[in-house]
């Protein structure tokens, strides 16, 4: 089943240009969804079925990378770069740094929105992907190749 997504690099990359637009009008930095996207894997749902099939994003591994996005803009605004943007959710503060830091603050669990967040866009991500597929000709055997 890993194969099928060898075969289309091609079109993930002309995706990936046209999704960029997207991922600069939402909440992410383009280093932040490019995590997200190494821990989503694409699956085809009811591959067998050609009128039902559809490409769907397995996000099951991004909440174990969410804390890794906070590292990220920590970075950055430490080097002077991207401020933090209100709409991310989060209390903020200084307290609520240091807190953070020394392991006492919030509950330790993810942060649901973000995660919902992020598996909103990986779909809209593979819902593009699907139609672009379907666009060049390539759907259909693509999908046979994920049964294989």
């Amino acid at each position: 089943m890993q194969n099928w997504t060898d075969s289309i690099v091609g079109e993930r990359m002309t995706v990936d240009r046209e999704f960029n637009q997207r991922i600069r009008d939402s909440a992410l930095t383009s280093q932040e969804w490019g995590l997200i996207m190494t821990a989503t894997e694409f699956e085809i749902e009811n591959a067998d079925d050609s009128e039902n099939a559809r490409i769907v994003a397995n996000t099951e591994k991004v909440p174990q990378i969410l804390p890794e996005l906070e590292n990220v803009r920590s970075q950055m605004q430490s080097m002077g770069g991207a401020p933090e943007r209100s709409n991310r959710g989060g209390g903020g503060g200084i307290f609520d740094s240091i807190k953070g830091a020394l392991g006492l603050g919030g509950s330790g669990g993810v942060n649901q929105d973000e995660l919902e967040r992020a598996e909103r866009l990986t779909q809209e991500y593979a819902d593009e992907l699907q139609s672009h597929l379907e666009r060049k000709g390539k759907w259909q055997q693509v999908r046979v190749a994920y049964q294989e």
